[in-house]
């Protein structure tokens, strides 16, 4: 058991590693044991965004997510015998049946460990399966259930890693919950054009509506006045939201803040990267360069050592 649950956290410490996540870079000032948690839960979330984004055919997709639904309803049971998966694993890149089986025991002795309920990821997987029936989105009440099940669910994951007052519990999840839907509707606006071309428009129809700029239009990537609008809205939007989220880092664990504070930063800065380039989406993906992302990090150091 030693030997799968510590091959089980090198499958997951590898997977983080490969993403190149924004994410990633906040676990480095975490305690190790908080560290191998996210890593764990990483991978499987990871896992459900593959499937989603694979080649693979709706239905084998849909299959994926319900043989993955299986896995985790049995978090609780034994750990499987990893050695054999450990080595179909070795050369390959794909999150496999080797690779679940893999994740297995880091995943399942996070969810004990950290007392994190099962139900934030059977949303996640709701959220990932809404992504192989839903292409649109017809109102922001619409959207906000499809953020909250993708992105607001790891914010809940998160805060169980994180720790936090308890006497202050319904008001942490609450803004942990706003923290997902700033990240996502960040996302949102950063990949307009790469989810276009695979038939995906995440911004509501009524605002498309509202500001007289079409579906046509956003495929076509036409930049005018009523998509620099459009796009000025959606932004201040997301901007809500990072304030409310921002109220969450005085309820952690102190020692988990410098972490949280990192994903904030990075994402709040994106945003400002997309508004600052004019919104210019569609010819580049907005990215922060590696001096500013070291400059985060190290300051994220001081605050975890008290010097910030």
């Amino acid at each position: 058991m030693k030997y799968n649950l510590a091959a089980s956290y090198k499958f997951a410490a590898d997977a983080v590693k490969r993403s190149g996540s924004n994410f990633s870079r906040a676990f480095a000032v975490l305690s190790k044991e908080q560290r191998l948690a996210f890593y764990s839960v990483y991978a499987f979330m990871r896992y459900c965004d593959d499937v989603s984004d694979g080649d693979e055919s709706v239905e084998s997709k849909r299959e994926g997510l319900r043989r993955w639904r299986a896995l985790l309803d049995e978090a609780a049971g034994n750990a499987p015998d990893t050695a054999e998966a450990s080595e179909a694993y070795k050369n390959s890149k794909t999150y496999d049946d080797a690779g679940i089986a893999l994740v297995l025991p880091a995943f399942r002795a996070t969810l004990q460990r950290y007392s994190i309920p099962a139900q934030y990821f059977h949303w996640i997987i709701d959220g990932t399966e809404m992504d192989l029936r839903a292409a649109r989105y017809e109102t922001f009440e619409e959207l906000y259930e499809y953020c909250f099940r993708v992105a607001s669910a790891v914010g809940l994951v998160c805060l169980r890693i994180f720790g936090f007052r308890e006497d202050a519990k319904q008001q942490a999840e609450k803004l942990a919950e706003l923290c997902g839907i700033a990240f996502q509707l960040t996302n949102i606006l950063r990949d307009i054009r790469e989810d276009a071309e695979r038939g995906r428009i995440y911004v509501p129809l009524e605002d498309l509506r509202r500001f007289k700029y079409t579906e046509e239009d956003l495929k076509n990537g036409v930049v005018n006045e009523n998509f620099l609008a459009l796009m000025r809205f959606e932004a201040a939007r997301a901007r809500f939201y990072y304030g409310e989220a921002r109220k969450l880092l005085p309820l952690l664990n102190s020692a988990s803040r410098p972490s949280l504070w990192v994903m904030m930063e990075v994402y709040s800065r994106l945003l400002d990267r997309i508004e600052g380039s004019g919104f210019d989406v569609f010819q580049r993906r907005v990215r922060l360069g590696r001096r500013e992302k070291i400059s985060i990090m190290l300051k994220a150091v001081f605050m975890r050592l008290g010097i910030a």
